[in-house]
Formats: C-alpha cells, sequence, structure tokens
C-alpha cells in the first residue's frame, strides 16, 4: 500500500477497489467464472453451426462470424445473466474474489460479476479491445450503469445523436481520466452504499444483500441496454 492509498478515505477506497475488482472479472474472471472473452466465445461457439466455424489459425470465433450471429449472442447473453442475477447462489465458490482485503457480500459480488463480465463481453463481440484501458474505464462505466453519451456531455464533450465507435476512439484522453476518476464512485453508488463502503474498507462483511433478486436482475437487464448503446457494432 503507497501513501496515497494511506490518506485515501474509506469511500474512496472502497470505489477504487470496486474499480479494480470489475477490471479483474473482465480481464481473468474470477474462481471458476470466466472472464469475458472466453465466455462469450464459448457462447458464440454453441450458436453457431458448425460448418460455420472456420479456425483460420486460431483466430477467434468472433472474426468468423457474421454480425447477425453476433446479435443473436449478445441478446442471449442479456437473457441469461438477468437470469443468473435473480438466481441466489450463483456467488457461490467464487473463492479468492470474495477473500480480497475489502470483503463483498454475496449479492455484491455477484451482481459485480455478472454485469461486468456481461458488459466485457458485448464490447467483445461487437469488436473493441478489452484490454485498452481505455475501454476497460468504459466497461466499468457502463458495468455502473451509466452511459458513455451522458458521461462524454458532462464532460462537455458535444456529440451527435448517435455515438459511434469512430467517436469513441477519438475521445481526448484529458476526458477519459476525468470519466475514469469517477467511475469507482458510480460503482459504488450502484453496488454499494456510504455506509456499506465503511463497512467494507474496514474488512467486515456484511450481513445481507442490500437488495433483493429482482433488483439484481432488473440492474442486470439496464446493464445490458447501456452496453449495446456504449458499444456501437460500427467499427
Amino acid at each position: 500500500m503507497d501513501a496515497d492509498e494511506h490518506s485515501e478515505g474509506p469511500s474512496n477506497a472502497i470505489a477504487r477497489h470496486f474499480q479494480n475488482l470489475t477490471v479483474k472479472v473482465i480481464q481473468d474472471g474470477v474462481g471458476p467464472i470466466t472472464g469475458s472473452i472466453p465466455y462469450a466465445e464459448a457462447r458464440l461457439g454453441k450458436a453457431l453451426p458448425a460448418c460455420s466455424i472456420v479456425d483460420s489459425d486460431g483466430a477467434p470465433l468472433r472474426d468468423n462470424a457474421s454480425e447477425a450471429a453476433i446479435e443473436r449472442v449478445i441478446d442471449r447473453l442479456i437473457k441469461e445473466s438477468v437470469a443468473a442475477a435473480s438466481t441466489n447462489g450463483f456467488v457461490t465458490g467464487l473463492g479468492g474474489f470474495v477473500a480480497m482485503p475489502v470483503t463483498l457480500p454475496a449479492n455484491i459480488a455477484g451482481s459485480l460479476v455478472i454485469n461486468a463480465r456481461l458488459v466485457g463481453s458485448i464490447a467483445y463481440l461487437r469488436g473493441y479491445d478489452i484490454s485498452d484501458p481505455q475501454f476497460q474505464t468504459f466497461i466499468v462505466l457502463t458495468t455502473a450503469g451509466g452511459t458513455l453519451a451522458g458521461s462524454l456531455q458532462a464532460a462537455g464533450v458535444q456529440i451527435g445523436a448517435k455515438l459511434t465507435a469512430h467517436m469513441i476512439r477519438a475521445i481526448p484522453i484529458a476526458v477519459i481520466r476525468k470519466i475514469n476518476a469517477q467511475v469507482g464512485f458510480m460503482l459504488l453508488a450502484k453496488y454499494g452504499t456510504q455506509r456499506s463502503a465503511i463497512t467494507l474498507a474496514k474488512g467486515i462483511p456484511i450481513a445481507g444483500g442490500l437488495v433483493g433478486a429482482g433488483m439484481d436482475a432488473a440492474l442486470t437487464a439496464l446493464v445490458g441496454r447501456a452496453a449495446k448503446a456504449n458499444f456501437p457494432a460500427s467499427i
């Protein structure tokens, strides 16, 4: 832990931690839960007819799938994730995730895992490099239920009626940093409370969930819609 971490208040620490956990889930998964790319590729493999799967030097299935096939898989991922969010016990066996220095209640951990993996998968299937820190910022933003268009407007960036992939790639780094400074707190607002942040920062598990399964499922549905809007298909 560096000097900056020592000087952080508990809310700042937990907001940053939520952000780091989201990126971890996107890239690597956690415990038995795979990361966004293996999850998306596995579902795409099930959706494509065997005769349409072309193995070109190990190229991802995404590169050989039609746009229509990808969109069908995206819709399936959203439905599957909404169902998972409403199922008790989804986070059983997350292992290292819930054993980290900041202990997360099961429903917060489960919602965060489900939604982060979903957003990362949608971005990946739409052709984005989810290992790029720029896009990771937007994935975290989306996991918190935020819209990129709204965040850009709040940062003083004027956009047209429709956000495009080209516009996303042209966002100035200063704007990305401004958004990145807020996304952890947006996660905290969606997946926890000020009181839970203080409790979590002390490493004390919270008894019980903050919201019911219905609320978790509704949030996942919202996040899925935000992901489709934030990561347009045109590359």
